[in-house]
């Protein structure tokens, strides 16, 4: 079996905000970064190619109370949106595959071997 990876949780750019900014916007998480590399030290979420993953969203009430702690258990919400799941792959069986990954991706340039309107 693969070495588990280290956990680390990816905040929200926009973080911490009231609900109500929250629900002004679509919550995007275009800026978060998945790696494989397991000496990665840029904060990227590190995966394991071929082991499957659920995200999980969570959202936290910052308590103002003094005594806050008391309750950190209490006051928090976890969702999972099972259509999020998905298999880590850093390697595709299909040659199309991994030219529809090459195009789609803005940070494989350096694999493209042609004009973007060739695409």
């Amino acid at each position: 079996a693969a070495p588990a990876t280290p956990g680390r949780v990816h905040y929200h750019p926009d973080s911490p905000a009231k609900g109500a900014q929250w629900m002004k916007q679509i919550v995007s998480f275009d800026k978060l970064k998945l790696t494989n590399n397991l000496l990665d030290d840029n904060g990227h979420i590190i995966l394991n190619s071929m082991h499957r993953y659920q995200p999980r969203f969570h959202v936290v009430y910052v308590d103002p109370r003094k005594d806050s702690e008391k309750y950190a258990e209490e006051n928090f919400k976890t969702f999972v949106f099972e259509e999020t799941r998905f298999t880590a792959v850093t390697a595709y069986q299909n040659h199309r595959i991994t030219q529809l990954k090459i195009a789609s991706n803005p940070f494989a340039k350096g694999f493209r071997d042609c004009d973007p309107e060739d695409w």
